[in-house]
């Protein structure tokens, strides 16, 4: 399928749209529940049984002391109808272990957390208010996923625009290269806003799965209120462009990252070292793309028991150097790992791999 103008869909059709987003992504956690429900069933056994020997009552009211005689009943007990299972959410928390970080660390901000326990295993000033600056792209490709009707959709295409590259070009966005009317892959932008660092291809994701890079942020403030960290966390854009109500803290980026792994095709595109995309016009040999943290950490984080296997950078002037970065160790145990205000790209990098030397040994 190929779509000549990102933007050309009207109301209906973009309401359509996110319909069947959303059916099927709630089709999706029906049956993740299912799977867990599974391991339930002797208990939801034994609460049958108690509805069953409750018979007679005729009705109860409930905690408020309101009648619940119109829901469904076993026997002449009345049952409960549940209601829509809430998605668990991850959420970090500091113990009496807790390391506090000083000079070790040169950023001003940092935090490592076991993705198991959500334990933070080490911070420092974890809970200030920062810039996110490209880490947001991490929560671009998350939303951008969970958007996709399905598997298909990845094959997509898209052209670029010349608000796209304007955009990019007005901001000085670091962008993959897209040219004007280029017709991409929808699966060469998920790459390209993860290891370029793309503002051109995440714009066209937005377009394409929104139908506005305007409509797109609102997807993304709803999900920072989905995983519970709208207290702390608001964006005004998909690429990271500096803004003063463009903000969240370290810990807030762990946990999107954490939902962002937890996601097979996001997890994918975000531990690429490389991408080669397929040729075009504007591009007859196509094009290189590459993970520069992931392939600059593999000489320094070797003798490391846990290593960084998906990471995303950023760089605005108000949040220094910063990264965000997911390591496991032989076992598969997995860690997080996000920093700010490093004084340069590799001291970024070099912090890393300290946080996972000392704290994950």
């Amino acid at each position: 399928m190929e779509r000549n103008d990102a933007t050309a869909m009207t109301e209906e059709e973009r309401a359509a749209r996110r319909a069947r987003r959303d059916k099927a992504r709630r089709e999706r956690f029906r049956a993740r529940r299912r799977r867990q429900m599974l391991l339930l069933v002797p208990f939801l056994a034994a609460g049958v049984i108690a509805a069953v020997l409750l018979s007679g009552m005729g009705h109860r009211e409930s905690e408020a002391g309101k009648d619940v005689d119109d829901v469904p009943a076993v026997g002449n007990a009345v049952v409960q109808q549940p209601k829509e299972p809430q998605e668990p959410r991850f959420v970090p928390a500091a113990t009496a272990a807790t390391a506090v970080l000083g000079e070790e660390i040169p950023s001003s901000h940092a935090v490592l957390i076991d993705a198991e326990s959500g334990e933070i295993l080490a911070e420092k000033d974890a809970d200030a208010v920062i810039s996110p600056a490209s880490m947001t792209k991490i929560l671009t490709l998350l939303v951008a996923v969970e958007q996709l009707e399905s598997e298909e959709a990845l094959d997509d295409t898209v052209t670029i625009t010349r608000e796209i590259t304007d955009y990019c070009y007005v901001n000085d966005c670091s962008v993959v290269g897209l040219e004007v009317d280029e017709v991409v892959p929808v699966r060469e932008l998920l790459y390209g806003t993860i290891l370029s660092s793309g503002a051109d291809a995440a714009l066209a994701l937005a377009c394409y799965t929104a139908g506005s890079h305007e409509a797109f942020v609102a997807l993304m403030n709803e999900k920072l209120a989905a995983l519970g960290l709208d207290e702390t966390a608001h964006f005004t854009n998909c690429v990271g462009l500096y803004d003063e109500d463009h903000h969240c803290t370290v810990t807030d980026m762990a946990v999107i990252l954490k939902a962002a792994m937890d996601d097979p095709l996001c997890r994918q595109v975000l531990s690429a070292h490389t991408y080669e995309t397929r040729p075009t016009e504007e591009h007859p040999e196509g094009q290189i793309l590459s993970n520069w943290f992931l392939r600059k950490i593999e000489d320094h984080d070797a003798d490391n028991a846990v290593r960084a296997v998906a990471a995303k950078t950023g760089y605005v002037m108000q949040s220094g150097n910063c990264a965000a970065s997911y390591g496991e160790d032989a076992q598969g145990h997995g860690y997080l790992c996000v920093t700010a205000n490093a004084y340069s790209s590799w001291r970024a990098i070099y912090d890393h791999v300290e946080l996972y030397k000392m704290y994950c040994s």
